[in-house]
């Protein structure tokens, strides 16, 4: 499904998905610089104290990577960041997992721990849930572009459906049938 077009460039569901995109990615940004002007061991499995979390010096390149391409995200905005959003969120949730199940081991080559996981979900939700504000929901307006991608047929201008109009309540003054219009004067 392309949306790129369904998204108006001022639509206000932009805004939320560059600021989502931005705000975690200047927070992983500054994340991964306190870990490399730390100078920490690049594979060291028991990693030091970074802003609360244990990192070394490739967890703090992968944040620096992920800062750059949610920061990119957001700079290009649109559908773009909320892909950008969804995706990454995704990974970081995996990540939780696939390093819970790691911990205490020799092939804990980012140096989680138990609060590194803990962020990682919640960073993981969070960016994810940017992502999905107002493109994925039970309940979307009918103004909202994602709904209207989706139902093409509710969704098409008022000239463009056909009406279907009964003769006996077709008088000037009285609404059509099942329309909620009223017919042109005859």
């Amino acid at each position: 499904m392309d949306l790129r077009d369904e998204l108006p460039v001022d639509h206000p569901l932009a805004r939320v998905y560059r600021f989502g995109a931005g705000l975690c990615g200047v927070v992983l940004l500054v994340f991964g610089c306190l870990g490399l002007a730390d100078g920490l061991a690049f594979f060291s499995t028991r990693g030091e104290s970074v802003a609360g979390l244990s990192s070394n010096g490739l967890l703090s390149l992968v944040s620096i990577a992920t800062a750059v391409v949610l920061i990119v995200g957001a700079a290009i905005g649109g559908t773009t960041a909320s892909t950008v959003n969804i995706v990454v969120g995704t990974l970081f949730v995996l990540s939780g997992f696939v390093n819970l199940a790691l911990l205490d081991s020799g092939a804990n080559v980012l140096a989680f721990r138990i609060p590194n996981v803990v962020f990682s979900f919640a960073m993981g939700l969070l960016i994810a849930t940017f992502g999905m504000y107002g493109r994925v929901s039970g309940r979307l307006p009918y103004d909202n572009p994602y709904w209207r991608h989706r139902h093409p047929e509710a969704a098409a201008p008022d000239a463009a459906r056909p009406r279907a109009i009964d003769p006996a309540d077709a008088r000037p003054g009285t609404l059509a049938a099942g329309t909620g219009h009223r017919p042109p004067a005859l």
